[in-house]
């Protein structure tokens, strides 16, 4: 996932670099990738997660976050932005910076052909050594599939997974019910033959 570089960055020259650049990157260990861009299903599918999670938050002292909060793991010394992130209580941040959290308590994220492995292994395997995270979410864009993993004890995870419109995706941590048809709301399936051939 990480390419070859020369240079190894510190995390303050990545974040220098992050501000001006006019695209987002990730850092792991000292190397910097570009992320790829985001087809029109997926930010479907990351709008309606957010709306579902404002409303189910109104009357909880949760907040979702999406694309543009960065997330630092400390024990990978990594920084990331993932697709969906809920905190319950105050955020915690990376140092002084508002733009960077530390205690995501809930991570969503939304599958395209060039993350799918990334995000079911090394990215979720960085996710478990934050003590907060206590589930994760893949949402499939090509196909009605989404898997919800929930941490049971230390790496041990139990895995549910669900592929029909009538279901409802049960977040245990924070007691709230995702109904799947609002999760793929306006998603357009005719779209997803086209973006599984740019990769997207």
């Amino acid at each position: 996932m990480f390419a070859k570089q020369s240079h190894s960055y510190t995390p303050a020259e990545y974040l220098a670099l992050e501000e001006k650049a006019e695209y987002k990157s990730e850092y792991f260990q000292g190397k910097i990738v570009a992320m790829a861009g985001a087809s029109l299903n997926h930010s479907r599918i990351v709008r309606n997660l957010s709306a579902l999670f404002n409303q189910a938050f109104a009357a909880k002292p949760c907040e979702v976050f999406t694309t543009d909060v960065r997330l630092w793991i400390e024990k990978r010394n990594f920084f990331t932005y993932p697709d969906v992130i809920v905190v319950c209580g105050e955020p915690q941040f990376f140092k002084d910076r508002t733009d960077t959290i530390t205690n995501p308590q809930i991570i969503i994220e939304v599958l395209s052909k060039s993350t799918a492995e990334y995000d079911r292994s090394d990215k979720f395997h960085a996710y478990w050594t934050l003590d907060s995270f206590a589930e994760y979410v893949l949402v499939d864009q090509y196909r009605m599939q989404v898997e919800y993993f929930r941490r049971v004890s230390g790496k041990q995870w139990e895995l549910q997974v669900f592929t029909r419109l009538d279901e409802f995706l049960s977040l245990k941590s924070i007691e709230v019910k995702l109904p799947l048809e609002q999760i793929y709301q306006r998603v357009n399936w005719e779209e997803v033959s086209q973006d599984s051939a740019a990769g997207l």
